[in-house]
Formats: structure tokens, sequence, C-alpha cells
């Protein structure tokens, strides 16, 4: 298909529609890949998940374990709701000192997603090296915010007592449920799916290799055309809109993470769509860190709802935790961003780590791998046996 450098001022309008209509439609293959992987992993491993929630002690030991438990199921607000419910189970209630660092952790695994994204672009280096730093910018602030806030909530629990505070001023306020609509719409796609894996392989296990094997397929193609749509974009008057609409203030960027995030329930999708326009050179990794904080603070939503819809004798302590996970990221939020001497070490650091990633990929790859998955599991079983 020809695409047009430079549209002259008649089809400029039909230019844009068309390709914004195939990059939603894209988008939507892309989002329903990223579903379909979160609902694989799920079901492949979802009591093992549970299993590791139930079996955190100490704090260290319960970030890790948020970690590989957000990294498995591909989403911090499935691992965030479910510590929510054992917070807030009637018996024997996982108690609310121990989920304070699993909520730390399940931040650090959400960027698995939009990580893994980028890694989709290896194969040609323009691309590579703009969608890299704004997928790792994610994973680096996340792990400043752990490292200066574990710390201090183990010594002070200021997280703990600030959420009991308020807490106890919203009790008050549940029962109330929200459906996203991209969610119900992504579920509608994924049934015929689902039927007919289910159809074809009858164990749990096939059916979650299968599932996350279409849908990285699905993940892989719609990207590689989705950027190349976005790309046809650029020499148009839309690379221009995008950049003024995001780049006219950081807290107009922040609010539109958190609307997105808030609107799908999910910060991996709002940072991994980040990653395709990065890639398009659309998005900068300058306009595109404040999107990212925004949703590190929208994405809180689903437990909050997850605990304003819980009853019983310890829904005040789903509550508490959910407020946790709200007041981390916010003041995380607060400790980096105002200060540009600070708000620029996590757009250093991924712009370095870039240049080191451009020349060994492969390499890449098994930093990434290990960094997620080898690293978390290696310390936990330590800590378990000694």
């Amino acid at each position: 298909m020809f695409i047009p450098n430079k549209p002259d001022k008649v089809s400029l309008g039909t230019f844009i529609f068309s390709r914004a209509t195939a990059a939603l439609f894209l988008l939507f293959i892309f989002l329903l890949g990223v579903k379909g992987l979160g609902d694989g992993f799920k079901l492949l491993g979802q009591d093992v998940v549970e299993g590791f929630f139930r079996a955190t002690a100490d704090p260290f030991v319960g970030l890790i374990v948020g970690l590989l438990a957000t990294t498995l199921v591909q989403s911090s607000s499935v691992s965030t709701a479910m510590i929510v419910g054992l917070v807030a189970a009637p018996e024997n209630p996982l108690p609310l000192s121990n989920a304070v660092p699993m909520i730390m952790g399940a931040n650090i695994g959400t960027t698995v997603t939009n990580t893994i994204v980028s890694l989709a672009h290896m194969g040609r280096r323009e691309e590579f090296e703009k969608a890299f730093p704004v997928a790792i910018c994610h994973d680096i602030f996340n792990y400043i915010c752990v490292v200066l806030l574990l710390p201090l909530e183990v010594y002070t629990g200021f997280l703990q007592k600030t959420a009991t505070t308020l807490g106890t001023l919203i009790q008050g306020f549940s029962g109330y449920q929200y459906e996203s609509p991209l969610k119900t719409l992504l579920s509608a796609g994924m049934e015929p799916i689902t039927l007919a894996v289910e159809s074809i392989f009858l164990n749990a296990g096939p059916q979650a290799i299968v599932l996350i094997g279409l849908s990285v397929t699905l993940i892989f193609t719609a990207l590689y055309l989705l950027v190349k749509v976005l790309r046809s974009l650029v020499n148009t008057k839309v690379e221009g809109i995008v950049d003024k609409s995001l780049g006219s203030s950081p807290l107009l960027a922040i609010l539109v993470g958190i609307t997105i995030t808030v609107m799908v329930q999910s910060s991996s999708i709002t940072t991994s769509v980040l990653v395709p326009l990065a890639a398009a050179g659309l998005l900068s990794l300058e306009r595109a860190f404040p999107i990212t904080i925004g949703a590190n603070v929208g994405t809180t939503i689903t437990a909050l709802l997850a605990a304003l819809g819980v009853a019983g004798a310890n829904a005040m302590a789903g509550l508490e935790i959910a407020l946790v996970h709200l007041f981390f990221n916010i003041s995380g939020t607060l400790l980096i961003y105002p200060i540009k001497a600070i708000r620029r070490v996590p757009l250093r650091a991924a712009q370095a780590l870039t240049q080191i990633a451009i020349r060994s990929r492969r390499l890449t790859v098994v930093v990434v791998a290990t960094l997620f998955y080898g690293v978390p599991t290696l310390i936990l079983f330590l800590t378990r046996v000694l």
C-alpha cells in the first residue's frame, strides 16, 4: 500500500482519519494480546501466586513476592486486588504490615509488560533506541521509589498509619463497583479465542501455553503494523499536535496518565501504549515520563474499588492496604518529580541503559529476564532456605 510522505491540504484530513482508524484497530488487537497474555499467565499459575502471598513474613520477602506475582499475572491490578482480598479475608487474613511491601513489589512487577513490549523493536535499531528508554524509565522510577520508601516504611510505618487515619474517614463508602468498558470489550474479543483453545486442549497447562503463544503473536504483529501506521503520521501535523498537547504542561500529562489508567484499570496498558508511540517518533522520553507517573497513580483505583466492594470484619484492613498503594505512588511522585535534578535521574539512567542495550541486544534480554525473574526467585529461595 502506497503511503504518501506529504499529503496535500485537501487529502490531509482523509489521510489522518484513515491512519487513525487503522491505528485504533491495531491498538485493539495489541491490547487483546496484552489481555490474553495476562489471562494465560493467570491460568498457568494463579494458585502459585496465592501461595506466594501467604508465605510472606519478612518485608524484603514480601517485596519480592509482590514483584514475582505481578510479573506472573502481568497486571498489578490483579495482584493488588488479590492482596486486598487476602488482607480483608474473614478468616486468617494476611497481616497489613506484611502486605505493604507486597504492594511495593507489585509496582515494580507491573513494569515488566511494557519492557517486554519494547523488546519487540530490537530488530529495528532506530525504533528500539526510542522505545526502550520509555519502557525502562518506568522500571527505574519504581525501583527508586521502593529504595526510598521501603526503609522509611519499615522504621516509621508512615504509609500504614496514614492509610489507617484516612480509612476511618471513608469507611462508610462501601459496595461501589466499576466495570471498565474497554475491559468488557476486550473480554468479549477474547471469548471466542479462549473457547477455541479450551475446545482443543482439555487441561489448564496446555491451554495456558497456547493462549500465551497466541497472545504474544498478536502483540508482536499488531505492534509491528501499528508502528508503521504511526510512523506515516510523523511528517504530518499530527506529530506537532501530539507533542504540543502533552508537552504544554507536565501536570496535564500526569492527569492524562491517571485518566487513561482509571478508564482501562491497567497501568500496563497505558505504559505499553506509550512504547509504540515512542518507537514511531510521536512521543519523546521527556513527554512520556509524566504520563508514566500518572499511570502509576491511576492504577491504584482498582485496589480502591476492590476494597470498597468487600464486607465483613476485616473490610477496614482491605481499604487501608488499598490506600497504602495510593499513598505510596503519590509519595514517590512528590519525592522525585518536582525537583529537576532528581527527576533527571531515571531519565538519564534509562538513556544510559539503552546505549548498553543497543550494543548487546541478546545480553539485554538476559538482563531483563534476570532482573524480573532470576534474581527475585534466587533471593526468595535463599531467604526461605537460610
